[in-house]
Formats: C-alpha cells, sequence, structure tokens
C-alpha cells in the first residue's frame, strides 16, 4: 500500500504527476464527472486500488479472528475406515494350550507308559498364528473441546485490537492517498490559473504586435521590431501549449490516482484562493493521538503486549475433554451391509497437558516477544519525536510560503504595472520595442515566480494540516 510522490516542475510550477501513465488524448470519454477536490478524496476512498487492498486486509483479519474463535469452540470429527489384509498377520505367543494340557494331566496323576508320572516341560515354546479376520471396517465420530488454553485465550482477547489494527493501517494508507490528491488537484487548478496569464500576455503582445506593424508601415521603426515581437508571441503559445499538455498529463495522473478509468472525463469543480490557504493555520495546539500513524502504532505495541502474555501463559497446563463414539466390524468377505454384528465402542476423558522442559524454547519465545514490543516501544518514541519535528518545519515553511507568496504577488503587479507604462510610452513615440519586450519578461518571469510560491503555499498547507493531524 505506497503512497505515489509528486515531482515539481520547476520551470511552470506544475506537477508532471504520473507522466508513463498518461493516455492519447483521442480517447473518447465515457463518463463525466465534476468533481471538488473532496469528492475526489471520496471516490478514491471507494476505488484506488491501494485504499481496496487495505480495506481487503480488514476482512483477512476478520477471517483470521474466525480461525482464533474456533479454537475455543468443539472440534467434531467423523471417519469411516475400511481395512483390507490379503494376509492376516501372523502373531506369536506363548503356548497355553499345551501348558494346560500339561497341567490337568500332572493335576490327575496320569503316568507314563513305564509308570512314571508326567511332568510339564520348562519351556512350551511359542504357537504363530493368524490372528483377525481379512476385513475390517469402523465409523466412528470424536470430539475435543478445549477447556483451558491461556494461548487460545489470549488470542480470544487480542481479537478487536487486531480489526482496529488493520482498520488503522487502511486510514494510514487513505490519508496519504488523501494528501497526494489534494497537492495533484490543486497543481492542476493553480495550472489552469497560469493559462489565464498566458491568454493575456499573448492577447497584450498580439496588441503590441498590431500596432508596432502599423507604426513599421509609417517608417517610423524598423523590421527587427516587428521580428522581435512575433519571437515573443511564438515562445509564449509554445509554452502555453506545453503547460496544457502538462495539465493533461496532470489529470491523467490525478484519475489513476483515485482509480478512475482513463477514458472518463474529469472535471475540477474547486477554485483556490490566498484566503483559503491562510485558514486555520495559527492553530499551535496538536496531539500525537491525532495523527493515523500514532494510533496505528499504539494498536501494534498492544499487540506486542498481547504477543508477550501469549507466550508466558505457555508455561501453564492445558485442560481438554475428548470422546469417542465408533462401530467396529470384522469379516472374513466384504459383506458388511449384510446380516452381522457391529461392535460398538464408545470413551469419553479429560487431558491435562503439563508442559516440564522443551530446550528453554518458550523462554526464548516470551524474550523474542519482549524484545519486539521494546522496538515497538522505541518505534513510539522516535514517531514523537518525528511528528514534532514535521510540526515545528511545516510551521516554518507554511509561514516562509506565505510570505513569499505575498512578495511574488506584488512583484507581478508591479511588473504587470511597469509593461503598461512601458506600453503607453511606446504608444506615445517615448519608448523603444525593447522597454516592452524587456518589460514583457519580467512579467513573465513575475507571474512564474508567483504562481511557484502560490504552489509551495498550498503544499506548505497540506503538509501542516497532515503534520497535526487535521488534514
Amino acid at each position: 500500500m505506497n503512497p505515489y510522490q509528486v515531482a515539481r516542475r520547476s520551470s511552470t510550477t506544475l506537477i508532471m504527476f504520473l507522466a508513463g501513465f498518461a493516455l492519447p488524448s483521442t480517447l473518447m470519454a465515457q463518463n463525466r464527472h465534476e468533481m471538488s477536490v473532496q469528492q475526489c478524496v471520496e471516490y478514491a476512498s471507494k476505488n484506488s486500488v491501494t485504499v481496496k487492498n487495505a480495506l481487503v486486509d480488514i476482512q483477512i483479519q476478520q477471517q483470521t479472528n474466525k480461525e482464533i474463535t474456533a479454537q475455543a469452540l468443539p472440534n467434531v470429527s467423523g471417519n469411516i475406515e475400511t481395512i483390507h489384509y490379503p494376509k492376516v498377520p501372523v502373531q506369536s505367543f506363548p503356548n497355553f494350550i499345551a501348558q494346560g494340557t500339561y497341567g490337568v494331566l500332572v493335576a490327575e496323576g496320569v503316568r507314563k507308559g513305564n509308570g512314571d508320572p508326567i511332568t510339564a516341560p520348562e519351556d512350551f515354546g511359542l504357537i504363530a498364528a493368524p490372528f483377525g479376520t481379512k476385513w475390517n471396517a469402523s465409523a466412528g465420530v470424536s470430539l475435543n473441546q478445549i477447556l483451558f488454553d491461556g494461548q487460545v485465550f489470549i488470542g480470544l482477547q487480542a481479537r478487536e485490537t487486531s480489526i482496529q489494527w488493520a482498520t488503522r493501517n487502511a486510514e494510514v494508507t487513505m490519508e496519504l492517498i488523501k494528501a497526494n490528491v489534494y497537492k495533484v488537484y490543486w497543481q492542476i487548478v493553480i495550472g489552469r490559473k497560469q493559462m489565464e496569464t498566458f491568454d493575456a500576455n499573448i492577447e497584450r503582445l498580439d496588441k503590441t504586435l498590431s500596432d508596432t506593424r502599423a507604426i513599421y508601415q509609417q517608417g517610423l521603426v524598423e523590421k527587427l521590431d516587428v521580428d522581435k515581437l512575433e519571437v515573443s508571441i511564438t515562445n509564449l503559445r509554445t509554452e502555453k501549449m506545453k503547460v496544457e499538455n502538462s495539465l493533461k498529463i496532470g489529470l491523467m495522473g490525478l484519475k489513476f490516482l483515485i482509480g478512475m478509468p482513463s477514458k472518463d472525463e474529469l472535471v475540477l469543480t474547486d477554485t483556490l484562493s490566498e484566503e483559503k490557504l491562510k485558514e486555520n493555520i495559527l492553530d499551535d495546539s496538536y496531539k500525537y493521538e491525532d495523527r493515523k500513524e500514532f494510533q496505528y502504532l499504539q494498536l501494534g505495541k498492544k499487540l506486542n503486549e498481547f504477543n508477550v502474555k501469549r507466550y508466558q501463559l505457555s508455561r501453564i497446563p492445558t485442560v481438554s475433554a475428548f470422546g469417542t463414539f465408533s462401530k467396529n466390524a470384522m469379516r472374513d468377505k466384504f459383506n458388511f451391509f449384510n446380516d452381522g454384528e457391529w461392535f460398538t465402542t464408545a470413551f469419553v476423558g479429560v487431558r491435562i497437558s503439563v508442559p516440564i522442559f522443551e530446550g528453554f524454547a518458550k523462554n526464548a519465545r516470551v524474550a523474542k516477544a519482549r524484545l519486539e514490543l521494546q522496538k515497538t516501544q522505541n518505534q513510539e518514541e522516535l514517531l514523537k519525536l518525528n511528528i514534532d519535528n514535521e510540526v515545528d518545519t511545516a510551521r516554518i515553511k507554511i509561514g516562509n510560503a506565505l510570505l513569499t507568496m505575498e512578495s511574488q504577488k506584488k512583484n507581478m503587479e508591479l511588473a504587470e504595472s511597469i509593461f503598461n507604462q512601458a506600453k503607453l510610452k511606446y504608444d506615445q513615440g517615448l519608448g523603444s520595442n525593447l522597454e516592452i519586450t524587456n518589460a514583457q519578461t519580467e512579467l513573465k518571469n513575475a507571474q512564474v515566480n508567483y504562481y511557484a510560491a502560490l504552489f509551495d503555499a498550498v503544499i506548505a498547507r497540506i503538509d501542516y494540516l497532515r503534520a497535526i493531524g487535521k488534514l
């Protein structure tokens, strides 16, 4: 579940986001979507593949919890078995027949033919004989029920925490997607505002070119002055085309980010104002618990604490109950479904398993779980330091960004005023074409710097709100 990074385009302040996923503009739109930035975020929460996978992880954890619950429920199994012995196993056993016979003869005082009393030999030997039938069958059902197992009980206690942990992970993923949606959305909006300045600049130069051509026809200026203005207009139109293509790529990137089909048409409806950038940026209060990452780590620490308890309880005895009921039959032929007796066997019992020695494996598991918990505690302290640093850095950046934006706005307004004065002087025959060209260049640079500062302010605001957990 990785968030996409945005690269800043220095010349036009646009983000070339996910340029590799841009598709030809000739594709016909299947659906039209008019969306605010919040609607884009909501769309991403339902359609982004990264978010979908995070939500699937919650469902996976739910199924894992069912497995844990199943360990505390009765475990019932049935079995049917048939065994055929082509050769019945032979078993050897003491010759009790001869021993019994001699015992009777000796007890009755029977004598040999020569009149000597019969005496039993010291060793009667063994009898080797097939023992059993060629066909055996059994059918039965067995039940096992855990009565006490510390590890299972801890697993049951941790179920709710594990669901919360998976949910927080999805929220962290969604917040990263949300931040990137904001950034890409506003970079497109700013790019379109910049397009308006291109149109205004081209319109101004077109007017100046028309006037210069008229003056040239009167022989008051050189052909070089006309050519310079034509070059300037061509350059402006070329830059405008680049910005238009960048906007198309950025829009494709936004659709990819929120999970929208590339053939659909996306129309952005929100507008950006400087006043909106300054809203709610003076709130100095923040809590670690407001950050989704901190909540996620807290739940991870709690799960590690459960893990320590689980391994500790593995040292104590476990108690379980069991029982079996079965029917068994023995035949010399396969005729179990004909008349013949099936013998019943049934038993119940309680088993207590006492762990005695496992080569110190349990001690190692407990120690390992404690070390994992210690790592989580260390990560918590590191995250606190990181949050503090992010908030302090974001405060400085947004302050600087807003000051720079105000400064660049004044520069842009001043450059526009200078251009208008140069144009007025030129129209009155008091200025030169070079002054107009230079003034236009300064105006264009001031506009580029302003929109770069505006975009920096947007990014700084998003980073600040995310740092304090209020994005």
